[in-house]
């Protein structure tokens, strides 16, 4: 871990990362793209130490509310995040604002701040999105090593659903030959649905590889399942795009069951709820 002095904290869409690398150790994960121009090891993670002042000073000069999210590269609540705090210094600058919140997250340690969760969502507006996509506990245990289980996740979403505070999934990736099975996906679906998730985002069944994540991938695959990145390259060479043999099948599962559920599962339609801010507090601004 060390630690830099930000210039800048949010981009165009409202978005922040306050952690710049991750130690979780998922197998799977495309921000170790050689795309992203890490110029450190990935797992010595890049904390931004001023980046509570520097949102600070963005939200005291806006006029206009938004829902300011965080975790699409990073997870905002890895281990580092129990000492520093920031992730937590920030969504008290969002309360106190009364902007509203959106953090995607693979870690219990959500919990910890379920409080300013409610309080957010109490005057604006929160969203938990969680990652689900490796139902059996064993396996989540070898493709995402260093955080919570699936099963600890659900109860996770359990406890925010207590509070009323909305939650999105994503159910992304499913990998080809691992859990892009009919019973790993329903199991997924059944945790969504008694979580009462607003929300699963799933662009298809399958994966994406790229220069970076692939190596790491198979690297992995090699430890743990010999033999199978071999079929990932007889069958996928260097395709970015990795979908499942299964994908036309698993994905008619998905949305009719999303359908009969009331849930949406357009990702669009979901990053479409996730940045809305409700009119509710701009109507009450009028009375301020």
């Amino acid at each position: 871990m060390h630690e830099v002095e930000a210039k800048a904290l949010l981009n165009r869409w409202q978005g922040m990362n306050l952690y710049r690398g991750c130690t979780h150790g998922c197998v799977y994960c495309d921000s170790r793209s050689a795309c992203y121009q890490f110029t450190h090891d990935f797992e010595d993670v890049e904390v931004k130490r001023n980046a509570p002042e520097l949102l600070e000073e963005i939200l005291r000069k806006k006029r206009s509310k938004f829902v300011i999210s965080t975790g699409s590269m990073s997870d905002p609540y890895q281990p580092c995040e129990k000492k520093l705090g920031l992730t937590r210094r920030c969504l008290e600058l969002i309360d106190r604002y009364g902007f509203g919140a959106s953090v995607i997250t693979k870690s219990d340690l959500a919990l910890r701040d379920i409080d300013l969760f409610a309080s957010i969502h109490d005057k604006a507006k929160s969203v938990l999105q969680m990652t689900l996509t490796v139902s059996d506990d064993a396996l989540s245990r070898i493709l995402e090593p260093n955080v919570c289980t699936t099963s600890r996740r659900y109860q996770v979403l359990k406890a925010f659903q207590r509070r009323g505070i909305p939650a999105v999934v994503w159910m992304t990736p499913l990998l080809p030959f691992l859990t892009d099975r009919e019973d790993n996906l329903r199991r997924i679906l059944a945790y969504c649905f008694d979580a009462g998730v607003k929300g699963i985002i799933c662009f298809n069944a399958g994966m994406t590889l790229r220069e970076g994540n692939r190596e790491y991938y198979y690297r992995a695959l090699d430890r743990h399942f010999p033999g199978l990145s071999d079929m990932y390259r007889k069958r996928y060479g260097g395709a970015y795009e990795v979908p499942s043999p299964h994908c036309a099948a698993l994905m008619r599962i998905f949305r009719d069951e999303c359908e009969k559920y009331g849930v949406l599962h357009d990702p669009d339609a979901c990053f479409a709820y996730i940045a809305a801010f409700p009119e509710r507090q701009k109507q009450l601004s009028m009375f301020d």
